[in-house]
């Protein structure tokens, strides 16, 4: 089997992995791993989906029985890890890898999308845009964080270095973008979305209408802000940092059209985000990003016994929590150096040009 043989290899670096199997050989080595389990699946279900009603049910009886809100707040942070777990299920839905049936990955992809405030078919389209563009630098803009490269910054107007800058600042882009994102922007569609996309947000829309209405009437249109926003506020500032860190480090796989390479952009232009095994379980395995790109059908809960057999998947360095960090100040990309680099480090580039356009 050619798997068998690959399986054995040791691999001391990407390169040396890249030089020695082809992407059909790798692709056909991690298949295996793509076949859905349906007895995983809704036993992630009830691991996931019963704890999040569970919290709200608590938060609930806190409001109403007029506890500190400290308590409902402390149940909401504990709820919005859950929510980030239901949005991974919600994912795998999107890649029809989650259940055996399509039908069923379409039908909960649609539950999960309304306890996400995402429409399914619309977040589907644009996420599978991201997968085929990964990296490259001549098709970005859909279903991505907006990079510039530093050429391009420089070569900005002050309102728009000022724009991207405000965008790319930590406090904007986890705090404040994030909630706008899933409250505001996605009850709309995106670019070039078709007739079934739209259709899709408009029952999602509706749907998430009829949750608020109900709510409203049995709990009261304050009690139910008061619980669902920390929640969405927390699980959107979450999925906002593992969505950025996935694919926004210093050594991050960009290329031009001509050069880009699928291959590349799963194992060098994702991460491999090691967490703590309670935080892995939370974000249901999406750490092991760079397997995800290689593969993407692969289901969540067979991410981790691909990388543990598959030694190529194990030459990429993981980015720890700590080490992730310095991402939060990377912000272009340098085509020259080929890495992502800080405002702060071409401040000098910004004077000689200042300096050159003053001669």
């Amino acid at each position: 089997m050619p798997h068998q043989s690959l399986l054995h290899k040791t691999l001391p670096s990407i390169d040396s992995s890249l030089a020695q199997i082809s992407r059909q050989e790798l692709i056909q080595t991690v298949s295996r791993f793509a076949e859905p389990d349906n007895r995983k699946a809704l036993f992630q279900i009830a691991n996931t989906l019963l704890p999040y009603l569970g919290l709200w049910a608590l938060m609930i009886v806190t409001v109403v029985q007029g506890f500190s809100y400290w308590f409902t707040l402390l149940l909401a942070a504990a709820a919005a890890g859950f929510l980030v777990r239901t949005f991974i299920l919600f994912h795998d839905c999107c890649h029809s890898s989650f259940f055996s049936s399509r039908l069923a990955n379409k039908i909960f992809g649609n539950i999960t999308g309304i306890l996400t405030f995402t429409s399914f078919e619309d977040w589907k389209r644009t996420h599978i845009i991201h997968h085929s563009a990964a990296g490259n630098l001549d098709r970005r803009g859909i279903g991505d964080i907006w990079t510039l490269t530093v050429e391009e910054y420089l070569s900005s107007s002050r309102l728009k270095r000022l724009i991207y800058r405000l965008f790319r600042n930590p406090l904007v882009l986890f705090v404040f973008i994030p909630p706008f994102l899933f409250l505001i922007m996605q009850r709309f569609t995106s670019l070039k979305a078709g007739k079934r996309e739209r259709f899709n947000i408009v029952i999602t829309n509706l749907a998430i209408l009829s949750i608020v209405l109900l709510m409203s009437l049995t709990l009261g249109f304050w009690n139910y802000l008061i619980i669902q926003l920390p929640v969405i506020f927390m699980a959107a500032s979450m999925g906002m940092w593992l969505f950025y860190v996935q694919h926004q480090y210093e050594d991050v796989y960009w290329a031009r059209q001509p050069d880009w390479d699928l291959t590349k952009s799963g194992l060098e232009g994702s991460s491999y985000y090691k967490l703590p095994a309670v935080l892995q379980w939370i974000v249901g395995n999406i750490g092991l990003h760079h397997i995800h790109h290689v593969r993407a059908n692969i289901p969540n809960y067979h991410l981790q016994r691909c990388y543990d057999e598959v030694p190529a998947l194990q030459a990429v360095t993981p980015l720890t929590i700590r080490s992730s960090l310095k991402s939060l100040w990377l912000n272009l990309w340098d085509e020259q150096r080929q890495k992502l680099v800080s405002f702060r480090s071409i401040r000098w580039m910004q004077r000689h040009r200042a300096e050159t356009a003053g001669i």
